[in-house]
């Protein structure tokens, strides 16, 4: 049987981020590639922040994965030639963010606005009655909120 690029994306979608295990890699961008040749498969990869912690455990599980399912030479690169940004994470990985408590992040055109900080929709009960309690959350890439209607605290996955 011929590996697929399409088949070795299948198989990464198993590959959770270790910070939102409900968020594959593939949903939140982080895969920016698929190089196959006879015996060998490339996956490029690109971090969500420059310093991110969980990069190297990401990298190990997608080879991790990918050895599981009978590749034997498996490729997994850390590069910045693909800079990620939140408008990266798909369709799919915004609803399973706000399935999990995470308001996800805005798409945005060109630049981030800093309305889209303050002005978050609850990812609990939909209002918009929501504030900025702080900009830094537990991680680099998430914000504290608080809901006026529901009176939940949220966390937001920043647009960046």
């Amino acid at each position: 049987m011929k590996i697929t690029e399409k088949q070795i994306l299948e198989w990464l979608e198993e590959v959770k981020d270790p910070e939102i295990p409900v968020l594959s890699l593939i949903d939140l961008g982080v895969i920016t590639g698929v190089e196959l040749d006879d015996h060998r498969v490339k996956v490029n990869m690109t971090p969500t922040f420059s310093g991110c912690p969980a990069m190297d455990y990401m990298r190990n599980d997608v080879i991790r994965v990918l050895k599981e399912k009978g590749i034997e030479e498996v490729e997994a690169s850390v590069s910045f030639e693909t800079q990620w940004n939140s408008n990266m994470i798909s369709e799919k990985g915004k609803k399973a963010l706000k399935e999990f408590g995470l308001a996800p992040p805005q798409t945005y055109e060109v630049i981030v606005d800093i309305n889209m900080l303050t002005h978050v929709k609850c990812p609990f009960c939909d209002s918009e009655n929501t504030e900025l309690k702080s900009p830094f959350g537990p991680t680099l890439c998430r914000s504290l909120h608080y809901c006026n209607n529901c009176l939940q605290a949220f966390e937001q996955f920043k647009p960046l």
